[in-house]
C-alpha cells in the first residue's frame, strides 16, 4: 500500500485509533517510517510520513524475511510427510524417498500414497492425499509428468502447505498447471525434475531425497540445480567431517531458489557455511541484495557452471534454464561477495580451509618444507594464485635459524632440510604463524627415509598444535589420496591438507579475497537525482525492436543511455568524413594536441 501511494504521489497516510488499540498503535510503529501521533480524546490520530529512508528499507527487508523463512518452515521442518507415488518396485524413485525418510529416522508423520498397495516398506499406504487421517505439510511427489499437475491440485484442496516434486520431463502446460496449483493454493515449490529436500537437525532427521546414502550432519546448508553436482557435495562434505545442516536439490527451480536458502542458513541458528550450484538467477538484483548481507554472517561459496557456451546449452537441457552469461554472472559474485570457484572440487578445497581456519588478513605466505623441490612447486603455485611470498626480515631469520637443524635455509620458501625433528618443526611452524610480517604458513611436507628411522612424525608437528592459531596453517602433503583431507588437532579443531600445492593456492586465494571483501565498508544505497529511467527504458526498447537477440549498442546509443542515468563520459564526437573527424579533433584535443580515435562498424568492437 506504501508503495502504491507513493507512486501515485501521496505523502502521508493519517489514521485514527483507540489509545487502548497497542496492537495497531504498533503496527503503525513497525512500519519503519516517521509516525506523528496526536491524542484526542481516547482516540490517537496517527499521521504516518511515506517518505523512505534506510530505516524503512530495513523494515520492509526484515519483514519480507520473516516471511519467507517462515514460508519454508512446512518444507524444511515439516511434523509430517507424505510420499505420491511409491510403490512395490525396487529401484523406483518413490520408494527410495521414502525408505530414506523411513531409514534416516525422521521423527514426524510418515505416510505413503498409493491406491494399489496398503502399506510399503511398512509404511502405511493410502489411496489419496484426501484419505489421509491427516494433512502433511510436506508431500514428495514421484508420479508420472502427466499426473503431477492432478496430485498438485488435490494436495492444494487438502491444505498442504509444501510440494517437492522429483519427477522430470514435464511439457509446458504441464509445468503451468503445476505451478498454477501451488500459487493458487499457498504451497512453496521445490523442484520439479529434482532430488528432494534434508534437514539433519536430530530434532527432526528428515531425508526426503533418493542420494545413495544419507548426510552427515553438521553446520554446511547446501543448494544445487543439478542432482548429481548435489550427491558429490553432500558425499564430500560428510567425508571431510563438516557434515550438512540442510540440503535442497532445487532442480527447474520454479519457486524456491537459492535466495530463499540463503534466507533459511541465515536464521536456522546451525549453518556456518553456505554452498550454492546455480546455472540461472530469476531475480539476480534480490538474490545478490539477500546474498550481501549473508556472506557478511557466513562465507558463501559457489561452483561457477555455464562458463562457457557449451556449459549454458547443457544447463538448458537439464534444467530448462536460460544460465545467466559469464560476465554477469561474475559481476555478481564479486559484488555480493561469494566465493566462485570453478569446479566441485576446488569448492570442496575452499569449503575445507574456511571451515577450519581464520581469514587470513593478506596476501602474504610463508612456506616451510623438509625438501627443496616440494617448497619450489608450493612457491610457483601459490605466486600463481595471486598470493605474495615476502622476504623475511633479518630478526625473523635469525629467530628461525635458531630452532632448525644445521643446513637449513631460511629464505622464503623456508627449506628446514629432511633432518628436521617433528619439534624443530612445529617451533618453527609456531614462530611463522605468529610473524607479524605473515598471513598465512603453509607446510609443504613428504615422507622421508630420515623422519621414520628417527620415529618422527611430522604431520604430528602440525596435529599437536591448536587447530586455529592467530593466522592460518595448511598442510600439502604429496603423498596424500585425496585431494583434501582435515586432519583432526590437539585441541579439537581440525587443520586442512592437501594433496597438491595448487589446490592449496587456490582455497588460500579465495579466503584473502574474502577477507579483503568484508574489510570493505558495507556501503549505503545513494538517493541519485536526474535520472531518466523512462527514456533509458525507450532506448533499450527500441535497440531490441531491431536486434531481437540483444547485442553491443554504437557509440551513440551507448552515450545516450549512460546519460540517462547521469554517468560521466569524456568529451566525444562523432565524425562520419575526414573533415568532420578534423574538426571534432581540434575541437577535443587536449593539452598536448592528442586525441583518441575509436573507429565504429557493425561487428567491429573495441577498436581504439
Amino acid at each position: 500500500l506504501v508503495s502504491s501511494a507513493r507512486s501515485e504521489g501521496i505523502t502521508a497516510f493519517t489514521a485514527d485509533a483507540l489509545g487502548e488499540n497497542h496492537e495497531v498503535l504498533r503496527l503503525f510503529a513497525d512500519l519503519g517510517l516517521r509516525t506523528a501521533r496526536r491524542f484526542e480524546g481516547p482516540q490517537v490520530r496517527c499521521t504516518i510520513h511515506l517518505d523512505q529512508d534506510d530505516a524503512y528499507l530495513a523494515a520492509v527487508e526484515a519483514r519480507g524475511r520473516a516471511a519467507g523463512v517462515a514460508s519454508l518452515l512446512p518444507l524444511l521442518r515439516p511434523s509430517a510427510v507424505a510420499v505420491v507415488g511409491a510403490g512395490r518396485t525396487p529401484g523406483s524413485v518413490g520408494r527410495a524417498v521414502l525408505n530414506h525418510l523411513r531409514t534416516g529416522g525422521f521423527t514426524g508423520r510418515l505416510f505413503a500414497v498409493n491406491p494399489r498397495v496398503e502399506s510399503v516398506l511398512g509404511v502405511p499406504s493410502h489411496p489419496s492425499v484426501a484419505a489421509l487421517p491427516m494433512t502433511p505439510d510436506l508431500v514428495v511427489v514421484a508420479v508420472p509428468a502427466a499426473g503431477v499437475p492432478a496430485v498438485a491440485e488435490e494436495c492444494g484442496k487438502a491444505g498442504v502447505r509444501a510440494l517437492v516434486v522429483v519427477t522430470a520431463g514435464l511439457d509446458r502446460m504441464q509445468a503451468r498447471a503445476l505451478l498454477t496449483a501451488c500459487r493458487t493454493h499457498g504451497m512453496r515449490l521445490v523442484g520439479p525434475n529434482c532430488l528432494g529436500v534434508s534437514n539433519t537437525d536430530p530434532e527432526l532427521n528428515l531425508d526426503a531425497t533418493f542420494a545413495a546414502g544419507h548426510p552427515r550432519p553438521g553446520t554446511a546448508g547446501i543448494a544445487v540445480q543439478s542432482g548429481g553436482v548435489g550427491i558429490a557435495l553432500l558425499d564430500g562434505l560428510s567425508r571431510l567431517g563438516i557434515g550438512v545442516s540442510s540440503f535442497a536439490s532445487l532442480g527447474d527451480k520454479f519457486d524456491v531458489s537459492g535466495n530463499d536458502m540463503l534466507q533459511w542458513w541465515e536464521s536456522d541458528g546451525r549453518t556456518d557455511l553456505a554452498l550454492l550450484h546455480l546455472e540461472s538467477f530469476g531475480n539476480p538484483r534480490a538474490f545478490s541484495r539477500t546474498a550481501r548481507r549473508v556472506t557478511r554472517r557466513i562465507p558463501v561459496l559457489t561452483v561457477d557452471a555455464g562458463r562457457t557456451d557449451a556449459g549454458r546449452k547443457a544447463a538448458a537441457s537439464h534444467t530448462a534454464a536460460a544460465a545467466t552469461r559469464t560476465m554477469t554472472r561474475q559481476a555478481l559474485f564479486t559484488q555480493a561477495g561469494i566465493t566462485a570457484t570453478r569446479s566441485v572440487g576446488e569448492l570442496l578445497e575452499t569449503a575445507a580451509l574456511l571451515h577450519s581456519q581464520p581469514l587470513p588478513e593478506g596476501p602474504r605466505v610463508a612456506v616451510v618444507t623438509n625438501a627443496g623441490g616440494a617448497g619450489v612447486l608450493a612457491a610457483d603455485a601459490c605466486a600463481e594464485a595471486g598470493l605474495v611470498l615476502p622476504p623475511f626480515t633479518p630478526a625473523v631469520i635469525d629467530d628461525l635459524l635458531a630452532v632448525l637443524p644445521d643446513g637449513a635455509t631460511v629464505g622464503n620458501p623456508v627449506d628446514t632440510t629432511a633432518v628436521v625433528s617433528e619439534e624443530q618443526l612445529a617451533e618453527c611452524v609456531d614462530r611463522l604463524a605468529r610473524c607479524s610480517g605473515v598471513d598465512a604458513v603453509v607446510v609443504a611436507l613428504v615422507p622421508t627415509a630420515v623422519a621414520a628411522a628417527t620415529g618422527d612424525d611430522l604431520v604430528r608437528a602440525l596435529t599437536t598444535a591448536p587447530g586455529r592459531r592467530a593466522r592460518p596453517v595448511l598442510a600439502v602433503r604429496l603423498e596424500q589420496d585425496r585431494s583434501v583431507e582435515l586432519m583432526p588437532a590437539a585441541d579439537g579443531g581440525t587443520i586442512p591438507s592437501y594433496a597438491e600445492p595448487q589446490a592449496a593456492a587456490r582455497a588460500l586465494a579465495h579466503a584473502a579475497r574474502r577477507a579483503a571483501w568484508l574489510a570493505q565498508p558495507a556501503g549505503t544505497v545513494p538517493a541519485l537525482t536526474g535520472v531518466e529511467s523512462e527514456r533509458a527504458r525507450e532506448v533499450v526498447e527500441e535497440y531490441l525492436a531491431f536486434h531481437l537477440e540483444g547485442g553491443w549498442l554504437d557509440p551513440r546509443t551507448c552515450a545516450e543511455l549512460l546519460a540517462c542515468y547521469d554517468v560521466p563520459q569524456l568529451p566525444w564526437a562523432w565524425a562520419e568524413c575526414e573533415d568532420d573527424a578534423v574538426l571534432a579533433a581540434d575541437r577535443l584535443r587536449g593539452f598536448d594536441g592528442r586525441v583518441v580515435m575509436k573507429a565504429h562498424w557493425p561487428g567491429l568492437l573495441h577498436k581504439t
